[in-house]
């Protein structure tokens, strides 16, 4: 192979980070050739800057937590955490931020991996360096996203944190002010409140997790601030400076914050600006519009999937439309559409739309699937929340002293089913698995009668919110 070779593979994914991994293994498992190209490490976000590590350096925190709601237990985890520890083993979990064992992957599967920065030139063609690689059926963007910073005069010598630096710090910062009220906010936090950092959590809006049903960043934001963290809603950042080390935030009332470090969780914006899209006719920079078997809308070649495409910037949903993604690309490289395209197909993303689960892995957790009730209202939906408080649930109680927690089912009352599920609680994250089966399988409320939940355990809240929609 040389430098100047243009190879031709059926299918050519650029980005190899969790989805385009898994659009890889689908593709050659259909007996496509698939080349994939990633200019950083194999794994991607999630991997080294993001689901992995971060969940890693949270679950210390939440065990003792947890601990210290138990009685014989917790006089034995009243110490501080050993952060060197919980450091090392995030270490860990990255490989120390080297991709060997993922490339091996790679290999394992037969697709044909290239390091470099790769660029669209032309329909089906990607150039990675000297190299032109020509798709026969499909390139798949999986190229992910990247931080937001506000754009405020000299923030870049402020030398900001973004979720990249919060997950693979090396020592946690005195005072950390976190700017910010979503999930790399409130989870970040979490860690570093607990790792020994005095707090400041500024929010514009009106609370945390405002995607969420209102009470789960609520209940987030009472925990943080029984834990130490100061948490400021209704706050702006006006300006950041940088001297002698430290930070001077200056909010939008004039109060002046100092702290060690800062940390900038606003948003994210897809890593679309330097791929050549001009080259096929698409706005660099921009979100990429995709129908429900993940093609780029006004192309039969392009596919868009993972975070690129703005449907759900979820690691696990991205890895969903990899697979419907693989499937379709696979169906019609046989020279035939999909034999399944409507909704619930193997072919459509159905789930996209109105049944995306998540976890928030705060103290306490907050998970959710579907529609959040004002959502459903929106939607146009006739609906009745139904609120349980956890603590009513034998299993609660066995779980933690004190246990704090609440559940909401979002009742469609005109056919019957669940548009939307959310729990917020120690423990919760592993209950929403049950909640989204519910409302992708729009099982009806008759049925879920007939789902016997195990005495006693956190799934017995399931028992409690069908009796509080019986009963009123």
């Amino acid at each position: 192979m040389t430098e100047s070779e243009t190879i031709a593979y059926d299918v050519v994914v650029l980005g190899a980070g969790p989805v385009g991994e898994n659009v890889a293994d689908r593709t050659r498992a259909a007996g496509l050739t698939t080349a994939v190209v990633e200019s950083e490490l194999v794994g991607g976000e999630c991997s080294y800057w993001a689901c992995m590590p971060s969940k890693a350096l949270l679950r210390p925190v939440i065990a003792r937590a947890e601990a210290r709601r138990l009685p014989g237990l917790r006089q034995a985890v009243q110490g501080p955490l050993d952060a060197a520890a919980v450091f090392a083993r995030r270490n860990w979990f990255t490989g120390d931020w080297t991709d060997d064992g993922q490339v091996d992957w790679l290999s394992g599967i037969g697709a044909d991996f290239y390091r470099g920065h790769g660029r669209l030139t032309g329909p089906r063609t990607v150039t990675v360096g000297e190299r032109v690689l020509t798709a026969r059926h499909a390139v798949v963007v999986a190229t992910g996203t990247r931080a937001v910073l506000p754009d405020l005069p000299g923030l870049a010598e402020v030398k900001p944190w973004t979720s990249r630096e919060a997950t693979s710090a090396q020592a946690v910062p005195g005072r950390l002010v976190v700017v910010g009220g979503g999930v790399v906010a409130t989870e970040m936090a979490t860690l570093y409140q607990a790792l020994g950092a005095q707090v400041t959590v500024l929010v514009r809006g009106k609370g945390l997790l405002d995607r969420m049903e209102p009470f789960a960043g609520e209940l987030v934001a009472e925990s943080l601030t029984e834990a130490g963290a100061d948490v400021r809603t209704g706050t702006s950042v006006r300006s950041v400076t940088r001297s002698d080390g430290t930070v001077v935030v200056v909010t939008d009332t004039g109060e002046r914050i100092e702290a060690d470090e800062i940390l900038f969780a606003i948003g994210r914006a897809p890593r679309t600006d330097d791929i050549g899209l001009e080259t096929v006719d698409l706005a660099p920079g921009s979100w990429l519009g995709v129908d429900d078997s993940l093609r780029v809308t006004g192309t039969d070649w392009l596919y868009a999937v993972g975070d690129v495409n703005h449907r759900a910037l979820l690691t696990h949903q991205g890895k969903y439309q990899a697979r419907v993604a693989g499937a379709a690309i696979a169906a019609r490289a046989t020279g035939t559409p999909p034999a399944q395209t409507g909704p619930w197909s193997v072919h459509a993303a159905t789930a996209d739309h109105q049944s995306v689960p998540q976890v928030v892995f705060t103290d306490p957790e907050a998970a959710a699937v579907g529609l959040s009730l004002a959502e459903a209202e929106q939607a146009g939906y006739r609906v009745r929340a139904v609120d349980v408080d956890m603590s009513s649930v034998a299993g609660a109680g066995l779980y933690a002293e004190g246990y704090k927690g609440r559940a909401r089912m979002v009742v469609d009352l005109e056919e019957e089913i669940l548009r939307g599920v959310t729990f917020v609680g120690p423990g919760v994250g592993e209950l929403i698995h049950s909640a989204t089966v519910a409302v992708v399988g729009q099982v009806p409320i008759a049925r879920l009668w007939h789902a016997v939940p195990s005495y006693p355990t956190l799934s017995e809240v399931w028992l409690r919110l069908l009796e509080a929609f019986r009963d009123n």
